[in-house]
């Protein structure tokens, strides 16, 4: 029996990084998967096929959850394609760093749109589908830096701050109806992102973590697996950190 079996999950930013691993991690466990991609229809669109291959319904949708009606229409077309949505992973999230003194309104508010009010958006428009089924399980993706904030980062530190507060209050408000909501804060995570980097810097910050090592989208998505299957039916309102120790 695989964990999650004939469970539907909805991942936002699931095309690339850290939400591919988990979409393929996810669609491995038995689930049918609904994500979202921002730009590259063609290698959403062949990945969810390839994917579907292993006896699951993946499907791709062009979304962007910072948007309030673009989540909710999002949310009701899944629900036509696959009956209901038993997990909800909030993904999506951008970054424009700057220090305070350079950083422009714009860059703050979009930041906070992009990974904060899409987590808003996502969850209101799956809290109905959740009550009704009175069963859910959410899950968020916060940051190390929202835990301890980061140099160059207010943007960024403040929106997956505040994904913690929010997260713990939806825990509270829907738990009665075995409704769970728990946060994933990753630390360093290789990605093609940080392929683009240098490599002695990369190097500089592995040295930096406890276990000697940056994370992998896998390792993010195993701890997403818990989260949502039932291994975690007594697990709400927590903030588990993947970061090979680089917070105590």
């Amino acid at each position: 029996m695989k964990l999650l079996e004939n469970k539907v999950a909805l991942i936002t930013g699931g095309s690339r990084g850290i939400g591919k691993g988990i979409v393929e991690v996810f669609a491995a466990q038995g689930a049918h998967v609904a994500f979202t991609y921002n730009s590259s229809a063609e290698a959403a669109n062949a990945m969810a096929e390839e994917l579907s291959q292993n006896g699951v319904k993946v499907k791709a949708y062009q979304s962007d959850a910072a948007q309030f009606d673009q989540a909710e229409s999002l949310v009701a077309q899944v629900l036509a394609d696959f009956g209901s949505v038993d997990i909800l992973i909030n993904n999506a999230g951008i970054t424009k760093d700057n220090l305070l003194m350079r950083i422009s309104e714009e860059d703050f508010d979009r930041v906070i749109e992009v990974n904060l009010k899409s987590v808003f958006n996502m969850t209101k428009a799956v809290q109905r589908t959740m009550l009704k089924q009175r069963h859910g399980s959410i899950i968020n993706m916060s940051s190390i830096v929202g835990v301890q904030g980061n140099a160059g980062q207010t943007n960024y530190a403040a929106s997956k701050a505040g994904i913690i507060g929010f997260s713990k209050s939806v825990a509270l408000e829907l738990g009665s109806r075995n409704i769970r909501c728990n946060v994933i804060a990753p630390g360093f995570i290789e990605t093609e992102m940080t392929q683009k980097l240098d490599e002695a810097t990369v190097q500089t910050w592995r040295d930096g973590i406890p276990l000697k090592r940056g994370g992998t989208p896998q390792d993010i998505a195993n701890t997403c697996l818990y989260l949502a299957s039932d291994l975690s039916s007594y697990v709400t309102g927590q903030v588990i950190h993947v970061d090979g120790g680089m917070y105590t």
